[in-house]
């Protein structure tokens, strides 16, 4: 198989590590070749984050390139903008609607940028945003969003669910795992 690319990103603190080692997993059951890389720019201060994450039946190299990404799953609406330039044509992104003001922003220098969603599409890229934050609310915390959008990705690739059910079971603390079940089941059904 051809070496495929998807691209996590968002800002520090929105679970993106999860969501990679998710995915991974998933990939892994799967018979690939898996191959991660997490880039933190100032995570903990509310940073971008950037995850890599490769697979096939040969994989060289973690990180992708500009033009290489097949997916890109977003946690902000900015992050999906800010590296949709990532994306190969025909590739798509999956993003969440949530905002979160960047500091120029915060600072009054800047504005946040006005119909994301709309300027991604009139791209030509296939975009699906989802309200993931006010899913992960329904199922319980706020924090979950990460596998609502993980949710809605498995419904844009060719795993069975119960691969997913598997991974969330290795992946997710115990004492959080229905919660994230039901994170997960509202992403796929969004």
């Amino acid at each position: 198989m051809q070496t495929k690319s998807i691209m996590i990103v968002g800002v520090g603190g929105q679970g993106s590590l999860l969501a990679s080692r998710i995915l991974g997993n998933v990939l892994l059951q799967q018979g690939y070749e898996v191959k991660l890389s997490e880039v933190h720019g100032m995570s903990q201060r509310g940073g971008s984050v950037v995850t890599y994450v490769k697979y096939g039946d040969a994989v060289y190299s973690p990180t992708v390139e500009k033009g290489e990404a097949d997916i890109i799953i977003s946690f902000e609406l900015l992050e999906a903008a800010r590296w949709a330039c990532c994306l190969k044509k025909g590739g798509s992104i999956v993003t969440s609607t949530q905002t979160l003001d960047p500091m120029p922003v915060i600072t009054g220098a800047a504005s946040y940028p006005e119909k994301i969603v709309e300027k991604l599409t009139a791209m030509g890229i296939d975009v699906t945003a989802v309200d993931a934050l006010s899913l992960a609310e329904e199922a319980g915390s706020a924090k979950a969003s990460n596998v609502v959008l993980m949710g809605v990705v498995s419904k844009k690739m060719d795993v069975d669910e119960s691969v997913w059910q598997k991974a969330l079971e290795q992946c997710v603390p115990a004492r959080f795992l229905e919660m994230n079940k039901k994170a997960f089941a509202l992403g796929r059904e969004a």
